[in-house]
């Protein structure tokens, strides 16, 4: 009985206590121990692709986080991958060719590439381009995206 007793103070204290905290919602996930994780991008390591390409990402359970950072004349050479891509081009400009159609990539432009369409990109001049991938790279996790190999002067 002592046991039992226990067991329901600990589960209430834990229910009250969870009710008072900043940016917690009691029973909401069977992870109730999981927290954020905080990182500070530019300490991120850039990884040098070639003469005119680097990149630095940052990968969770189900997505990624990737800044590109392109040289005047970079290029992208035509891939397809299994993940959405979510690109936005902060700084720059670029070219995009997918599906017969070419796309004009400005500073402030979003496109959206769905799973396995094909694409190729094209810095017209030095370029930021942040991308968000759904599901994560795994080919990038394991070394294995052969398109990459394909870069002119890789490092």
């Amino acid at each position: 009985m002592k046991k039992i007793f226990f067991f329901i103070t600990v589960l209430f204290f834990n229910a009250v206590s969870a009710q008072t905290l900043p940016g917690v919602i009691p029973n909401i996930s069977d992870h109730d121990y999981a927290v954020p994780v905080q990182y500070h991008f530019e300490t991120m390591p850039a990884e040098k692709l070639s003469d005119t390409i680097s990149r630095q990402y940052i990968y969770g359970s189900q997505s990624m986080l990737v800044k590109w950072t392109f040289k005047k004349g970079a290029v992208v050479p035509l891939h397809h991958h299994v993940n959405e891509q979510i690109t936005w081009i902060p700084e720059g400009l670029a070219k995009l060719n997918s599906q017969g159609k070419t796309f004009l990539l400005k500073a402030g432009d979003v496109i959206v590439i769905p799973p396995n369409v094909p694409h190729e990109f094209i810095a017209l001049e030095d370029t930021i381009d942040i991308d968000i991938f759904t599901p994560a790279r795994q080919d990038w996790i394991d070394n294995t995206a052969q398109y990459l190999q394909q870069l002119p002067n890789k490092k």
